[in-house]
């Protein structure tokens, strides 16, 4: 029985653990009868013929045996036995499959090396004698004799409503008196069969309830598979920390290589980089607040255009992951901000080489 404060359902892993211990929710009773069932259909498929197969079987074992020795190495005794397997062999090999296949259909299949591993607790008479005289136990008994007064009560209805034709039987020759006990037995048997179906199915159910019942846990228990399985919180939230953390040096050293910052101007930070080979700028950093003004001063020591546009540096930092293209929609505002930057570079390598070529004139019309 499940404890109280086990109120919510079990969670994967620990199902999972339950089955590694061998804990399946299998009924015996459901497989028996199923098997039952099918070595039964089995039957009724050979016996339609089997009555003309054992006839002339046994007249040429009757004739073989009038006409030659019967020993250990003859030929009477090696098909007596093969005429045994084709009957036997067909109903053990059913059997065998429908129960292993009814198994893996309730359960899968389950290797569970800590159910096997040996306890030398499993050898104590006294546990044992108090896992007999359980109440579990009783009530397994108890639970077995339902089915079994069912099979009884129906055995009797039978033999009630063919009570006149087994009372007349003695009239009649061998082959009726045959024809009215197959009739009654036939009926006893599908009638049984479907009473230990149902009740097996019914049993399947108790012992899949059952085992949800105990599989269940309580807050705490799930709170300690949490942290087991992810990690306590507080080592959680500081390798979050850690994560952040360095993001924040990736992002930092990336901005180094930007070829424009577009700003707020001072809440919000975007660094665009902008190849020729590229088919559209790439984010490589973003910022707000402190992380914004650590990206603007690293522009400002790398001479890295920092160009201001309010509606752009929030669509860019809401929008675009770090590492990520700009949106096609994007496309038209951030290329008139690149153009404006090369226009800009463009003029300061004017001015750059036109002081140059001044200084150059200066110092060749200096007097020697």
């Amino acid at each position: 029985m499940a404890e109280s404060n086990k109120t919510e359902q079990a969670t994967p892993h620990h199902r999972l653990k339950a089955r590694e211990q061998g804990q399946v929710t299998r009924s015996r009773e459901l497989t028996g009868a199923i098997a039952m069932f099918v070595v039964a259909g089995i039957m009724v498929m050979m016996v339609r013929d089997g009555a003309d197969q054992w006839t002339d079987f046994f007249r040429n074992t009757l004739s073989s045996a009038s006409t030659d020795s019967i020993d250990a190495n003859g030929p009477l005794l090696f098909w007596v036995s093969v005429e045994a397997m084709r009957w036997v062999v067909p109903f053990q090999f059913a059997a065998l499959v429908v129960a292993l296949g009814v198994g893996l259909a309730q359960g899968g299949f389950v290797f569970a090396p800590e159910a096997l591993a040996f306890k030398f607790d499993r050898l104590s008479p006294g546990k044992r004698l108090g896992q007999i005289f359980s109440l579990t136990s009783v009530s397994s008994v108890l639970k077995s004799l339902l089915p079994f007064a069912i099979i009884a009560w129906v055995g009797y209805a039978c033999i009630q409503s063919h009570w006149v034709e087994i009372l007349g039987s003695s009239y009649v020759d061998a082959r009726a008196f045959a024809s009215i006990v197959s009739e009654m037995l036939l009926q006893i048997c599908w009638k049984s069969g479907l009473v230990l179906l149902i009740w097996s199915a019914v049993d399947y159910l108790l012992l899949w309830l059952k085992s949800e019942g105990d599989l269940k846990m309580s807050r705490e228990e799930i709170r300690e598979e949490m942290n087991e399985s992810e990690g306590n919180p507080a080592n959680k939230a500081r390798f979050r920390k850690l994560q952040r953390q360095s993001r924040r040096r990736q992002m930092i050293k990336a901005a180094e290589t930007a070829t424009v910052v577009i700003t707020n101007p001072t809440h919000y930070a975007v660094a665009l980089k902008f190849e020729l080979n590229m088919e559209a700028p790439l984010v490589v950093a973003k910022g707000l607040d402190l992380l914004a003004l650590k990206i603007r001063e690293i522009a400002g020591d790398r001479g890295i255009p920092i160009m201001e546009n309010r509606p752009l540096a929030q669509a860019l930092y809401k929008g675009v992951e770090v590492g990520d293209a700009i949106p096609s929609d994007l496309y038209h505002a951030v290329a008139e901000i690149l153009v404006l930057v090369y226009k800009a570079q463009d003029e300061v390598k004017r001015r750059d080489a036109q002081r140059r070529d001044a200084a150059n004139r200066t110092e060749e019309a200096r007097p020697q």
